[in-house]
C-alpha cells in the first residue's frame, strides 16, 4: 500500500508540475481613434501543453502579424490591427486555451478608458462594452484562479491548519498569513522588493517540507506560535503571488486597484478552502481515521515539497 501511494504521489506531482499557473494575457492599446488602429500584444505560456492559444478579432479588422519571440515564460506576439470601426461593442474570441490556462484581456482606449476581462476554454468569447468604468474584477477572478491552481500554496494552508487547534487560533493563523503575503505582494509588484522568482519558488517548497516534518513530529519543534510561523512564511509566499502579476504585466495607471482585487481574489479562494479542510479533519476525528489522514497528508506534503525544491533548484543552477 505504501509503495502504491508513493507511486501515485510521484505521478501526481509530475503532472502538477507540468501545469504551472501562467495565465495568458492579451493587451490591446488604441493608438488612433480616427483610423481605429490598435497595438496588440499577445502573451501565451510557451511551456503549455497542447496547441498554442489563438486570438480572433472581428472580421472588420485586418492585421499584420509578426514572428513571435520568447520573453520569460511566454511566447509573445506584437503586431498592429486596423479596424473599420471601433472595438467597443465588438467580440473577441479565443481558441485552443487549455483547461488550466486562463487569458486576461486588457484594452486601453485612447480616451484613458480601460476594459479588462478573463476568459477560459469554456467561456472563450468576450464582448467589449460600449462604455466602461474601470473596475478590475478580472484580477479578482485571476487571484481566485491562482490560488486554486497553485497547489503549493494550497498545501501550505492545509499544513498550517494541521498545526492549529481551535477556531480562534485558525483565524489568527490565516489572518497572519494574509497580512504577511499582502505586504510582500504589494512591495514586490510596486518594485520595492525583488528576488528571482525561481529562488522564491524553491524557498516556498522548503516551507512545505518544514510543515510536513512539523506535522508528523511527535515532539513539536515549534518554539513559537503557529500564527507567527504563518506570518514569517507568508512574507515569502507573497513574493510567489507577485510573480504572476509581474510576468503578465499590469499597466502603470491601474497598479493599485488591480493589486487590491488580485489580493482579494486570493483571500476569497482561501476562505473557500478552509471550511473544506476543517470538515475533512472533523470527519476524520469522528470516524477514527484522523491519525492515518495526518500521516498520509504529512507524507504527501513532504514528498511534493522535496520534488518541487529539487526541480526549482535545478532551474536556479541552469
Amino acid at each position: 500500500m505504501k509503495r502504491f501511494l508513493l507511486l501515485a504521489i510521484i505521478i501526481f506531482i509530475s503532472h502538477i508540475d507540468s501545469h504551472e499557473f501562467n495565465p495568458a494575457h492579451l493587451i490591446v492599446n488604441e493608438v488612433d481613434t480616427n483610423l481605429n488602429e490598435y497595438e496588440i500584444t499577445w502573451m501565451y505560456p510557451y511551456k503549455n501543453i497542447g496547441q498554442r492559444g489563438i486570438v480572433v478579432f472581428p472580421e472588420f479588422c485586418n492585421s499584420d502579424i509578426n514572428d513571435p519571440y520568447i520573453e520569460g515564460k511566454y511566447l509573445v506576439d506584437n503586431y498592429l490591427i486596423t479596424c473599420e470601426e471601433s472595438l467597443r461593442g465588438a467580440s473577441i474570441e479565443f481558441y485552443n486555451l487549455s483547461v488550466l490556462t486562463d487569458a486576461l484581456i486588457t484594452i486601453n482606449f485612447y480616451d484613458q478608458d480601460i476594459f479588462e476581462s478573463l476568459v477560459n476554454n469554456k467561456n472563450n468569447i468576450v464582448k467589449v462594452p460600449l462604455n466602461n468604468n474601470y473596475l478590475p474584477i478580472a484580477y479578482l477572478n485571476l487571484g481566485i484562479s491562482h490560488l486554486f491552481t497553485g497547489i503549493d500554496h494550497i498545501l501550505f494552508i492545509l499544513g498550517l491548519i494541521f498545526l492549529v487547534k481551535g477556531a480562534l487560533n485558525i483565524v489568527k493563523t490565516i489572518t497572519a498569513f494574509t497580512i504577511a503575503h499582502s505586504i510582500t505582494l504589494a512591495f514586490s509588484v510596486l518594485g520595492y522588493l525583488s528576488l528571482p522568482q525561481s529562488t522564491v519558488e524553491a524557498l516556498i517548497a522548503l516551507t512545505i517540507i518544514y510543515l510536513a516534518i512539523e506535522i508528523i513530529s511527535k515532539k513539536k519543534r515549534l518554539t513559537f506560535t503557529p500564527w507567527s510561523l504563518a506570518f514569517g512564511f507568508g512574507l515569502l509566499h507573497g513574493m510567489g503571488f507577485a510573480g504572476v502579476l509581474r510576468e503578465i504585466g499590469i499597466g502603470e495607471g491601474q497598479i493599485i486597484p488591480s493589486l487590491l482585487f488580485f489580493n482579494i481574489g486570493i483571500e476569497v479562494g482561501q476562505l473557500m478552502l478552509i471550511p473544506v479542510f476543517i470538515f475533512i479533519i472533523y470527519f476524520g476525528k469522528k470516524y477514527n481515521f484522523y491519525n492515518y489522514f495526518v500521516n498520509t497528508a504529512s507524507f504527501f506534503l513532504g514528498i511534493m515539497g522535496f520534488y518541487w525544491f529539487i526541480d526549482r533548484s535545478i532551474e536556479i543552477l541552469i
